[in-house]
């Protein structure tokens, strides 16, 4: 049997996870070895590229759009339970299985690239039919790579300790270029009594001039408000400073926004956890290369430098082609 395709290993992996325990990525793929009956050789197949194996990278796949869509609960990075939705449809079929994924992660797109309702009913109504061209479907299938890893970085980071968090956020803007040449530009106070500034980069040697750092390690479903930027601006004044980034790996209520924005007396950027997490990605700060895809088309300048035969008559193109 030949290797299946992450939509056929959908209902498989819901019936394994009806245990009601917490998997790891890692233990389904034995399962699934004996569940499709895969030779040694299938099981062990690499891309061509030698960029992983095949069967592996699929469940990862389908373990991500379930997580995605809302069907799995993932307790942290690489570890997934069944949830109230993923139990809905245990007595389903796979195909039933994947047109709900496929319409789940339509809307999502859709509502990532701002589609018109008109497109996103169509895509509702047609989850089989893509009337992209192959290169757009290329590019929709990077973006939905990227938020994957996006989400992943976020999940990640709410695993670890507010100080590794701060120190985080200081590493990925000296990655950014602030502080410039700067030897030891940045640094995390004091953990204890930090006065509301958890971090700072010096932009000169002097140190003359500084970027004050407040990290908020919030669940991602939560709002940073209005008090709380209020309450940074008011410890950069309190420490004679004029400039901040406020970083968080949740959101900004409109009120903080418009707050920051306004401000008189010292500027103050914010990073939510979207942002924070295409920052991370952008400059390659804990993410590594995994794959690379090279496109090729036809050098046009190469190809029109060569002599067109124009002597053929049509009867000789007629037996040439």
């Amino acid at each position: 049997m030949s290797i299946p395709h992450f939509d056929d290993l959908r209902k498989p992996i819901l019936m394994l996870l009806n245990d009601g325990e917490v998997w790891k990525k890692s233990e389904f793929t034995e399962p699934l070895i004996k569940h499709f009956n895969l030779t040694k050789e299938e099981a062990s197949e690499e891309y061509e590229s030698g960029n992983g194996l095949i069967l592996v990278d699929r469940i990862s796949w389908a373990l991500s759009y379930f997580a995605l869509t809302g069907m799995l609960h993932r307790p942290k990075r690489g570890y997934y339970k069944l949830n109230g939705l993923g139990k809905s449809f245990l007595n389903k079929s796979n195909e039933d299985i994947n047109i709900f994924v496929k319409q789940k992660m339509a809307e999502r797109q859709a509502e990532k690239s701002n589609q018109t309702l008109l497109t996103r009913d169509i895509q509702d109504k047609h989850p089989n039919q893509n009337t992209n061209t192959p290169q757009e479907q290329l590019y929709a299938s990077y973006e939905t790579i990227r938020q994957e890893t996006y989400d992943e970085i976020l999940d990640t980071i709410l695993t670890k300790t507010p100080l590794s968090f701060e120190r985080l956020v200081v590493e990925l803007l000296q990655k950014m270029g602030y502080g410039g040449a700067v030897e030891k530009a940045g640094r995390v106070t004091q953990y204890v009594k930090d006065g509301g500034i958890d971090g700072e980069i010096y932009e000169d040697v002097l140190g003359l001039g500084r970027i004050h750092i407040q990290a908020k390690r919030y669940n991602k479903a939560s709002a940073i408000g209005r008090p709380d930027i209020q309450s940074f601006a008011g410890a950069l004044l309190g420490d004679n400073a004029n400039k901040g980034v406020f970083i968080t790996t949740s959101r900004f209520s409109a009120d903080a926004i418009a707050y920051a924005q306004n401000l008189s007396n010292a500027r103050i950027a914010l990073i939510d956890g979207q942002k924070l997490a295409e920052y991370i990605y952008k400059y390659g700060l804990g993410v590594q290369v995994e794959q690379t895809i090279s496109i090729k088309k036809l050098d046009t300048d190469y190809w029109d430098n060569m002599p067109d035969d124009t002597n053929l008559t049509k009867s000789e193109h007629t037996i040439l082609n």
